[in-house]
């Protein structure tokens, strides 16, 4: 099924200063983005009406070989949270790549099977920087309760990564903990996640090239 997309065409009929709601995989074309700024509309995200009640408590988990015993820690508190985690791998301490499965979290993200994603490998960086090559996926590195409060509120990320070596597991339950529950704060932030969304579309290749 081919992504959605928005057009100039689409904001038409938007009053100057309104807003357009979008699901998370619409494409924005350049010309749609720069007639929003011009005209002061806002694109908001939001996830298609027809999740189920369970989307917003899914929460999908990936790691390397690095990061394999502090997903299965965490694991068990999202599940002790009311959360319903969706193990992606890896299952144990075999050496693996950890793009496979920040890719594979990232995806679940981007495509609704889940709310929020976590991933986890030594020092966080690496599975960051690949989640953040997929298509609408916010990934964060977060190392305590300030920088996980902020990805949140200012950035509104989807999925959190965490360095296992870098940090103690309670650090890194604490961490879990308020990145789950801060919502994003919106208002001028959400003008600037427009930006980043902005970017993305501009650098998207379309399908056959």
């Amino acid at each position: 099924m081919p992504r959605p997309v928005l057009t100039a065409r689409d904001l038409e009929e938007i009053a100057d200063g309104g807003e357009i709601a979008i699901s998370p995989d619409t494409l924005i074309t350049p010309l749609a983005r720069d007639a929003a700024v011009q005209r002061g509309i806002q694109i908001r995200i939001e996830q298609p009406k027809s999740q189920s009640s369970n989307y917003a408590r899914v929460v999908a988990l990936g790691a390397d070989h690095g990061g394999f015993a502090l997903k299965e820690q965490l694991k068990n508190y999202i599940r002790d949270w009311g959360y319903t985690p969706l193990d992606l791998g890896t299952s144990s301490t075999d050496a693996v790549d950890y793009p496979d499965f920040a890719e594979a979290v990232a995806n679940a993200v981007a495509r609704g099977d889940a709310w929020r994603g976590v991933v986890v490998d030594s020092a966080g960086i690496g599975s960051s920087i690949a989640a953040n090559k997929v298509p609408g996926a916010r990934a964060a590195l977060c190392y305590d309760r300030a920088s996980a409060r902020n990805s949140r509120e200012h950035n509104d990320a989807n999925i959190l990564s965490l360095g296992a070596r870098m940090i103690s597991e309670e650090n890194a339950r604490e961490i879990l903990a308020v990145w789950l529950e801060t919502p994003f704060a919106g208002g001028r932030h959400q003008n600037r996640i427009n930006k980043i969304l902005a970017i993305e579309s501009r650098h998207q290749k379309p399908k056959g090239t």
